[in-house]
């Protein structure tokens, strides 16, 4: 009896959760394992005295990952202890763990990337840093993987701009933000609002002038309903205390599908955040950091079926001959 191929599928945040998990969905005839992210050497042990929590690797995020993947019953191989494997798939490189660097690798983009700051600047030139100093800015600069599964031709474009190599390059989609328009079936019982998508900027020492955002999140409503959507990472009691003083009538929550309620809004507000690709697919009047016109031309595709599109290209590696 020939044995499965073995898969090990590395999440973190629960976006890049849940899109691994879709994407395994599809390949249901190999032996899979799931991971939370995790690192090793100094790094494990700075995450072991809690230095990591800002990040996919701190415990608060694993935690929430190991939950949904209890609660699905995914197999847990947690760091991929099991190996050998034959195939990866992950959701970030700009750490690479130890004991995948020599198997084929397929890395899938998570959403949005962070702006070019001074730090992905100072990785570039000074490629001896560390990649994650960058954040998701630096996605794709490994070059450690086979293949990059992205959300757009206009993501392909900015990757092979920051140096990622055009041939590794697949334009597939992204599992999440793939057909948004599904959101528009929901349960959440509120329409017509304003709706503010906070993100965490504070937790991973970026700073940020929230008051500043709250007012303007005020201004823009001019006096329709608002709503709060903390990111999951955020200090949650710090930031409903700043809403309930500076908008005290605003609903905040911090639990819930943040994609259903900018379905149900009328105007989505946001900064750093892959929400405003669903506000902008459902032709939401939309407000970000970024620039709205590279926005459009990064959102990423509408096509419904990037998880069997990434699960194909998974395939490929797996089935391609050996010399």
């Amino acid at each position: 009896m020939t044995m499965a191929k073995r898969i090990l599928f590395i999440c973190g945040s629960m976006n890049q959760t849940t899109q691994m998990h879709q994407i395994a969905a599809h390949m249901p005839d190999y032996d899979q394992s799931f991971t939370p992210y995790y690192c090793d050497g100094l790094d494990e042990w700075f995450r072991r005295w809690g230095w990591m929590e800002f990040t996919i690797i701190g415990e608060k995020l694993a935690s929430r990952c190991r939950a949904y993947l209890e609660q699905h019953r995914l197999p847990i191989d947690y760091q991929g202890k099991k190996g050998p494997y034959d195939l990866v798939l992950t959701c970030s490189d700009v750490y690479m763990q130890r004991n995948i660097r020599t198997t084929p690798i397929v890395l899938v983009q998570e959403g949005i990337t962070d702006p070019e700051t001074f730090a992905y600047r100072l990785v570039t030139r000074l490629r001896f840093l560390p990649l994650w100093l960058a954040g998701t800015a630096a996605t794709g600069l490994s070059d450690a993987y086979r293949t990059f599964c992205v959300a757009s031709e206009g993501y392909r474009d900015l990757f092979i701009r920051r140096g990622a190599r055009p041939e590794k390059i697949v334009v597939t989609g992204i599992p999440n933000f793939d057909n948004c328009e599904r959101y528009l079936t929901n349960s959440f019982p509120h329409r017509n609002f304003v709706l503010v998508c906070t993100s965490p900027l504070r937790e991973v020492f970026r700073g940020e002038d929230r008051e500043a955002f709250i007012r303007r999140a005020v201004t823009i409503a001019a006096g329709r309903a608002l709503i709060f959507k903390l990111h999951p990472n955020e200090n949650a009691p710090r930031a409903i205390a700043e809403i309930a003083r500076l908008a005290p009538a605003a609903r905040v929550f911090a639990t819930g599908s943040a994609e259903e309620m900018i379905a149900n809004c009328d105007v989505l507000i946001t900064r750093f955040s892959s929400t405003a690709f669903v506000g902008l697919a459902l032709g939401k009047e939309t407000y970000s950091d970024f620039d709205m016109d590279e926005m459009r031309r990064l959102m990423p595709v509408q096509n419904g079926s990037a998880a069997a599109n990434i699960a194909r290209v998974c395939r490929g590696l797996l089935e391609e001959p050996h010399p």
